[in-house]
């Protein structure tokens, strides 16, 4: 992005959008050059559909300040700040009805316009959500397809881990880079951006506010060609980056759940009202649209015939494993008659073969 007013006229037209005075699409109508806010005309702002006290701060400078403020704030950063003019700003994110006017964004900002997928859930899921999370979000990672959700607690955090053992993630937040909620993903954000790519549409020290979240979703959606919900109640915030996809014109994808689960009412009914059934990262591929489908396929299809060779004593374990669920290392020792310390050095080699993934609490899990 260019220096100077360039920067300071985006970042100032960001404000009215972030602080609730204008939406996206009205500030790109009303204010599409520079002088019509840098150097309003005068009676000019009266054609405009802003409050008193937003037209207050445009001619006393106050808003021209801060964006000035928030220039010198970006120069001792490692961020990069993309407007909605910038050659490197996101095709897809260009389309939709209302656009970010500026992405702060940390690390690979290549990412911004790789095929992605979006995951998106309960902040509270169950072991079952847990593992499709994160297995789903390890193979489509794997397909090449940049894993794209929010940095929330639950699903969020499962998808943005599950992806970096793999492939890429891209982190949309709801607050400012300087302000990463939940405190404790601060190191996950760092992780991702290493190798991807953490944004955010509101200034540096921005708090997670409520509003934030919606505009957050759009951003998250409009991002996918694709937006998969793993595990969500009806009142599940997912539901609505859910919609916001269908009304992108994106795919929406859900995975099934037990009928008698809470968190699986949301899914269930996204299903049942003609969302796609995902039981595989085969399923999610397999509708994205062409060249990206066929690209992807090819890369899970070798991954899962490139499987390491293993020791008699590994395939035993391995096989003892259950499909679509995790087992706890005691169960597995009494499974299959392996004393604990034994049975460890055997998933130790499994998992350097990356055939087997360890959760919290000594649990296992095949990878894939």
């Amino acid at each position: 992005m260019r220096t100077g007013d360039d920067q300071v006229f985006w970042l100032a037209l960001n404000y009215l959008v972030t602080d609730g005075y204008l939406s996206a699409g009205k500030a790109l109508r009303y204010f599409d050059s520079e002088d019509k806010l840098l150097k309003p005309e005068a009676g000019y702002l009266d054609s405009c559909p802003l409050s008193f006290l937003a037209k207050q701060k445009i001619l006393s400078g106050e808003l021209l300040d801060r964006a000035g403020l928030e220039v010198e704030k970006l120069k001792g950063k490692e961020y990069t700040l993309l407007s909605f003019k910038d050659n490197g700003y996101p095709e897809l994110l260009r389309e939709i009805v209302e656009p970010p006017l500026v992405l702060y964004a940390y690390g690979q900002t290549e990412v911004l316009n790789l095929a992605g997928v979006a995951i998106v859930g309960s902040r509270h899921p169950t072991g079952y959500g847990r593992l499709l999370a994160d297995r789903l979000a390890d193979e489509l990672a794997a397909c090449g397809l940049v894993v794209i959700s929010g940095l929330a607690r639950g699903i969020d955090t499962l998808a943005h881990q599950g992806a970096l053992r793999s492939g890429k993630t891209l982190a949309v937040l709801g607050s400012g880079l300087d302000r990463i909620y939940p405190k404790e993903n601060r190191l996950l954000a760092e992780k991702i951006a290493a190798k991807g790519l953490v944004v955010s549409e509101f200034p540096l020290e921005s708090e997670p506010l409520g509003f934030h979240f919606p505009l957050r979703n759009r951003v998250l959606s409009g991002l996918s060609l694709a937006c998969l919900v793993v595990e969500a109640g009806l009142k599940s915030g997912a539901l609505i980056t859910a919609g916001l996809a269908l009304d992108q014109g994106r795919e929406v994808m859900a995975v099934p759940g037990p009928v008698t689960s809470e968190l699986s009412g949301g899914t269930n009914f996204l299903i049942k009202h003609g969302a796609k059934l995902v039981e595989s990262a085969e399923d999610i591929v397999s509708e994205l649209p062409f060249p990206w489908n066929e690209a992807a396929l090819n890369r899970l299809t070798s991954r899962k015939q490139a499987r390491p060779e293993l020791s008699q004593q590994e395939n035993k374990v391995l096989e003892a494993l259950p499909e679509k669920e995790v087992i706890h290392l005691d169960e597995l020792s009494d499974k299959i008659h392996l004393p604990v310390s034994e049975l460890l050095t055997v998933l130790l080699s499994l998992e350097m073969k990356e055939t087997v993934v360890q959760e919290p609490g000594k649990f296992f899990r095949r990878r894939y």
